[in-house]
């Protein structure tokens, strides 16, 4: 199992370049790192271990029994969890149906988690796979290592001549640049509220919902407690085995059944949950701020100014007056990987270049 999370430390290490904020790396690397692990794990577990037991008869081989219930369905009664376990019932959700086949609330998810986590973890690194294309490396040439200031002089001169050539041939060009990035922003937003419906739905509607009850438990008096954790995950279920008989009638065996797995189930999806929904909080505020960005033009030379606090107010204030939203990410996010000074001289140049070029204009 070492060996299999190993690898994914691959996803989560720095980068020279930076193309993308720190909520959207959240959601694309550490998140799906966050969910491959889930599933890994949960799936060792079942290969490591026997996710499911049931107690059978002398007349029935336990290893069939086992192997129905896993692939076909376990139940409890719903009722029964608010029943005293030791004297109403033997474990919590487990009593007698009485043939009241509505009363079940069956469980199957089991099945299907290390591959639901699996798909999780794909559809959260979309965002960043369809950014990358959409972004094709242009960042990174055109900072051409200068984020490192310790270089020779003629050499950071050469460069910074490419660069200032190229945003001002390019001037007005880079608004699809931006507004992709945007939407890859609000795509990982969609991702998060959809993979929240997706699991409360998985769950037969109990996720939404999971978390908030997990905290509530402690606070619930002794005698009204219902742990949540048992309820969605239970650790002890019953299963219904039918078999002809030696006279050829059918005969039904009731079976207890184990399932171990879903005390990982439950951690697993208590720290997702919460997890969810801090970075839908995250990303709600971003799409927020972006389109205060792209609504308000005022607020640009505000954040270009603090992205380097070396840029003076005006130089920020004419840059962002003379540029359209595409051009100022693009220098928003130079700032980000430009060495500062190389970055103050940058800009002011370039700001000197443009408004000399407006004048001239006809």
């Amino acid at each position: 199992m070492i060996k299999l999370l190993g690898g994914l430390k691959d996803y989560l290490k720095w980068q020279d370049i930076v193309t993308d904020n720190a909520v959207f790396r959240l959601h694309n690397l550490f998140t799906t790192v966050l969910l491959l692990t889930c599933s890994i794990i949960i799936t060792a577990n079942q290969f490591v271990g026997n996710p499911i037991q049931c107690i059978v008869g002398k007349d029935l081989p336990s290893h069939v029994i086992n192997t129905y219930c896993w692939i076909t369905s376990t139940f409890t009664m719903p009722d029964a969890f608010l029943r005293q376990v030791g004297r109403e019932v033997a474990h919590p959700g487990v009593a007698n149906d009485f043939g009241d086949e509505d009363a079940k609330k069956y469980y199957t998810y089991y099945q299907w988690v290390c591959f639901a986590l699996f798909f999780q973890a794909v559809l959260c690194y979309t965002p960043k796979w369809l950014w990358d294309s959409f972004e094709g490396g242009l960042m990174s040439t055109i900072v051409m290592g200068l984020n490192v200031g310790l270089c020779k002089e003629e050499e950071k001169i050469k460069k910074k001549k490419v660069l200032m050539d190229y945003l001002l041939r390019h001037l007005k060009r880079h608004n699809m640049y931006a507004i992709r990035y945007f939407m890859c922003e609000a795509l990982c937003l969609v991702n998060i509220i959809g993979q929240l419906y997706f699991m409360n739905h998985f769950f037969d509607g109990e996720f939404f919902s999971y978390g908030l009850r997990v905290m509530a438990f402690s606070e619930q008096a002794q005698e009204e407690r219902v742990d949540p954790m048992v309820y969605v995950f239970p650790r002890v279920t019953k299963c219904t085995f039918h078999k002809f008989g030696a006279s050829g009638t059918i005969q039904k065996h009731d079976s207890l059944c184990v399932l171990p797995l879903n005390i990982v189930n439950e951690k697993t999806y208590i720290f997702i949950w919460f997890w969810f929904i801090i970075l839908a909080v995250l990303l709600s505020g971003l799409v927020v701020y972006r389109a205060i960005i792209l609504c308000l033009p005022g607020v640009r030379p505000r954040l270009l100014h603090a992205r380097n606090r070396m840029v003076p107010r005006e130089i920020a204030e004419s840059l962002s007056r003379k540029t359209d939203i595409g051009d100022w990410w693009v220098l928003y996010m130079l700032g980000r990987n430009l060495d500062a000074i190389i970055y103050r001289e940058l800009v002011s140049e370039l700001a000197k270049k443009i408004e000399t070029a407006a004048s001239n204009s006809p």
